[in-house]
């Protein structure tokens, strides 16, 4: 019977799919009584009901993977809680590689792994045989085996997260849709339904295929589109292990598990079918869609080779079902932007189940204090660029990241579809130039660049192959000449009002009151301490200011700002990146290259270190900003984007006897890797402090404003980090490094690497990440250890240090016109002289 529904509840889940159940079943966990779900039909009629039900737990990057491993801890103990059985095994998975590529691609997921505490065995060809019987291990070089994966029922599992979530007190109701989120002066109100209205303290929208619709309905972006996913389940296999693994050939794109005595395979096809372009059906409950055995039969017939029992077997079904995906192929989880107290969980990739344990907690907790409990930036819905959800482009995108998720996951890889929707107004001068293109939150950004005219890549290799070759030579010019980098994707907010000041402050670690044209560097930090940002802020007035972040934090800082300006006096917030592009001219010889188009006076005296100013330049103006990314000496220009052309054109014009180049961010990466410069999102993020990341120079202790977070840093000033960013250098190991390799100190693991890359000017690789102590992480912590950086599964001897490896004292910043060779860390050259 159905119950009454409530005028109130505290919290309201829209969504009775496994993600839904899994956020109510946490939510009493942490002893909220007053939960509220609603499903439109019956619980896990959606997508949940047919999913394959794999339990995998190796994944991209760290919370992903702590998500899919607290998930399967919590199905080892969930029918236990509850009393509904769940269908969980943990029998293992293996992973097959028939290609070099492939198989360098587990073994550098093998060690990542190994970084986030989670055993994975690299094996032969007959070990795999010996572990699946089944398989053709003819032209198999080598695998990866997960003892701790397995499979579940969807369908129980779910039932058992709504038991749990019921036992501790959450109301759910089926048949109960959701007609319209309601919205009030900025938060979340409450929801409609049919039957009448629930006023909400919080809502979450974990309505799967939906949200896309639902969402926009508010003006919300939550960029996620369904596609078909097939699967067939063959009739009885004589013989066949009930404790066989899980199997999977990415490079075949397929996959199998038992099932009662047979076997399903499912497809990750190289292009995806997307489907429900104008809307998913209301009334779509436990439905099908229907089967394309055209479609599907190269991948089976890719099956049948791995496993010829296949070829003697009919098929009992032929299934067709949506999934939901996301254009980067990553979760969407966390809060709206401008609306207050609205939160989302969805677009999981066809890795729903193995996820949601570890999502509804992550949710939960969320929603309950407000911040979420660890970094889960990669998922977060804010990343989400207003653009994404136009439905011809997620058509286009979905159809490439359903082989995408499969596909190589190459370095610096970025999609083939839906491109050039976000172009700097200089975009046919690089690609002229050579430019191959990497998209970063709908950009276009060149990553390196090429001989005019060859063939482009969307992506790095592994290994020293042309883009590497190219990417050194922009490194080794920024370092003995001057650079051109087009940035225009920063993101640029305007701070006015007499109140601008005090919001700022309130905001940064960093003190911003300064003289008018001068540019401050700061972390803005939340109540733990963590850094929410971390910004560049230009005093262009009395009362106004230019901040600069970077292109996939704008949704997020400007929500951030506009949150903080509301309640801060007289203040306004306006978003103006599209007024402005941006051209970062670098190296020792920049100076000299700006005089050639500017009447400026470029000297220390007249424009030290971060300075910012209006230029006259070429025929334009541009507000220069002496700043650096690289460790050089160097202006960032920030010009209006109808002037962009013309200072680019009198720039290039000026430096050709400069031998002025192009160069990309692969170089800006590994140039800022030398000089120790922070990333945000890769070395720093909401959950790292500015005295652990080694940013304690922005905390103005004695600034006489108060700031978020200073009560934490506070805590922290007097005592050794035990968690601490540290710089990490591999003097003499062959293979590159591009991060999450874990780092071991006398044999024990101890971190690993945030962000790495080769330094050219160190001739080594380089990198930086957090290490751990118990007894604190200090310069003589380090100087007593023997470390070794894993680079697919091999131990190379490194080098760690608190300092650079290059320019400690940063005297070329300062215009030294010293070799750069000439300052590198001396422990560093040692290090590399030894055999």
């Amino acid at each position: 019977m159905q119950s009454k529904l409530p005028s109130h509840a505290e919290y309201v889940i829209v969504g009775g799919g496994i993600i839904g159940l899994s956020t109510a079943f946490h939510l009493a966990r942490l002893g909220h009584r007053d939960v509220l779900l609603l499903e439109r039909d019956q619980l896990t009629c959606g997508t949940t009901w047919h999913a394959a039900g794999l339990v995998t737990q190796l994944r991209a990057n760290e919370n992903m993977a702590k998500l899919a491993q607290y998930t399967a801890g919590l199905f080892h103990e969930l029918e236990s809680l509850t009393g509904q059985s769940t269908g969980f095994r943990q029998s293992g998975s293996i992973t097959i590689a028939a290609t070099p590529a492939r198989l360098e691609e587990l073994r550098r997921g093998a060690s990542m792994g190994r970084s986030f505490g989670l055993e994975v065995e690299m094996i032969d060809a007959a070990e795999a045989k010996r572990r699946v019987p089944l398989l053709d291990v003819a032209d198999v070089i080598g695998a990866a085996w997960i003892p701790s994966d397995g499979m579940t029922s969807p369908v129980d599992t779910a039932r058992a997260f709504a038991v749990g979530a019921r036992q501790g007190g959450a109301k759910i109701l089926e048949r109960t849709p959701v007609t319209r989120i309601i919205v009030e002066k900025g938060r979340v109100a409450g929801v409609e339904t049919a039957q009448g209205v629930v006023r909400a303290e919080k809502v979450v929208i974990c309505t799967g295929m939906w949200t896309r619709t639902l969402a926009a309905e508010l003006n919300w972006t939550v960029p996620l589109q369904a596609a078909e996913h097939f699967y067939v389940v063959t009739e009885a296999i004589a013989d066949l292990p009930s404790d066989l693994p899980t199997i999977r050939d990415m490079d075949a794109h397929f996959y199998a598990k038992p099932d009662a005595g047979k076997l399903l395979v499912g497809f990750f096809e190289t292009r995806g079918k997307p489907w429900g372009m104008d809307g998913i059906p209301h009334d779509f409950s436990f439905d099908s869609l229907p089967d394309d055995f055209e479609h599907i039969e190269p991948y089976l017939i890719n099956a049948m080779r791995r496993m010829p029992a296949l070829e003697n077997v009919g098929l009992q079904l032929n299934f067709n079902g949506p999934e939901s995906f996301t254009p980067d192929n990553r979760f969407l989880l966390g809060p709206a932007a401008d609306i207050a107290n609205l939160y989302v969980a969805a677009g999981f990739n066809s890795c729903g189940i193995e996820s949601s344990g570890g999502a509804g907690k992550v949710m939960a907790e969320w929603m309950s204090t407000g911040v979420p409990a660890s970094d889960y930036w990669e998922m977060d819905v804010r990343r989400a660029m207003p653009f994404q959800r136009n439905r011809r482009y997620l058509r286009d995108r979905t159809g490439e990241a359903v082989g995408n998720l499969w596909g190589l996951h190459w370095p610096h890889k970025s999609p083939k579809t839906a491109r050039n929707v976000r172009v700097s107004p200089l975009h046919d001068r690089l690609a002229a130039a050579g430019a191959n293109f990497g998209e970063v939150a709908g950009w276009e950004r060149a990553q390196w660049f090429g001989a005019p005219g060859a063939p482009t890549s969307t992506h790095a290799t592994f290994g020293r192959d042309d883009w590497f070759k190219a990417s050194r030579a922009e490194h080794e010019a920024t370092r003995s000449g001057v650079t051109l980098f087009d940035q225009t994707s920063f993101a640029h907010l305007l701070v006015q009002g007499r109140d601008a000041l005090a919001l700022l402050q309130s905001l940064s670690t960093n003190n911003v009151d300064v003289a008018v044209g001068r540019i401050v560097y700061t972390p803005w930090l939340n109540e733990r301490g963590g850094m929410e940002s971390d910004v560049t802020i230009a005093r262009t007035g009395d009362d106004e200011f230019l901040v600069v972040t970077a292109a996939v934090q704008r949704i997020r800082d400007l929500a951030w700002l506009r949150t903080h300006a509301k309640g801060s006096g007289h203040v306004s917030v306006a978003d103006v990146s599209s007024g402005y592009a941006c051209l970062s001219v670098m190296g020792p010889r920049s100076r000299e290259l700006l005089m050639r188009v500017s009447p400026a006076d470029f000297s220390d005296a007249a424009f030290p270190f971060a300075t910012a100013r209006e230029i006259e330049i070429g025929y334009g103006l541009a507000f220069a900003f002496r700043m650096t990314f690289v460790g050089e000496l160097g202006w960032e220009l920030h010009i209006p984007v109808e002037q962009a052309l013309g200072i680019y054109d009198a720039l290039i014009g000026a430096g050709r006897d400069l031998d002025l180049r192009h160069a990309g961010y692969v170089a800006l990466n590994t140039l800022r890797l030398e000089a120790g410069y922070r990333d945000w999102g890769s070395d720093v993020s909401d959950e790292d402090s500015p005295l652990e990341s080694g940013l304690g120079f922005t905390i103005a202790w004695k600034k006489g404003e108060d700031f978020i977070g200073r009560s934490v840093l506070e805590s922290q000033r007097a005592q050794v980090p035990r968690r601490r960013l540290v710089q990490l250098a591999a003097p003499r190991a062959v293979p590159l490094m591009f991060g999450t390799e874990p780092v071991w100190r006398n044999g024990s693991l101890v971190g690993y690497l945030r962000s790495a890359g080769f330094g050219h000017t160190l001739g080594c690789g380089v990198g930086m990440g957090y290490l751990h102590s118990a007894s604190g992480v200090s310069a003589e912590w380090l100087a007593q250890g023997n470390f070794e950086i894993e680079i697919a599964g091999e131990r190379h001897a490194a080098i760690a240090s608190l300092r650079p490896f290059y320019d400690l004292n940063r005297t070329r910043v300062k215009g030294d016109w010293r070799k750069a060779e000439d300052l590198i860390a001396p422990e560093l050259l040692l290090a590399r002289s030894k055999e």
